[in-house]
């Protein structure tokens, strides 16, 4: 390879890391005993195989295993991504299975329902 090409591949690559490092993944995973785990990273690769691995035997999913993503929201602002994690951590299930579904929508209703 070509020292030019070389240069160029490697400033392609510290360019996507960085572009990757600024954004921010809201997401849930469903448990194998059928619960909901809500949390934030970024990198979403990374953080699968951290949950499916059992990297942290004191992480939530640990004995929850496998784990399947069934929601992913990205955020450019890690401010507005801690918010919303916690937001959606203090839902109720109908409201986490909402999103997960994209039905967006039925969020002021099912906030009225319950008073979440």
């Amino acid at each position: 390879m070509r020292a030019e090409a070389f240069d160029y591949m490697l400033n392609i690559g510290c360019y996507l890391d960085h572009y990757h490092m600024n954004h921010y993944h809201v997401y849930i995973l469903l448990c194998s005993d059928g619960s909901y785990y809500t949390g934030i990273t970024n990198n979403m690769e990374r953080r699968l195989i951290e949950h499916q691995s059992g990297e942290n035997k004191d992480c939530y999913t640990f004995k929850r295993r496998p784990v399947k993503l069934v929601f992913n929201e990205v955020f450019n602002d890690v401010n507005h991504a801690i918010a919303f994690e916690k937001q959606v951590k203090g839902w109720r299930r109908a409201k986490k299975e909402a999103i997960i579904n994209g039905n967006w929508d039925l969020l002021p209703e099912l906030s009225k329902a319950k008073g979440l």
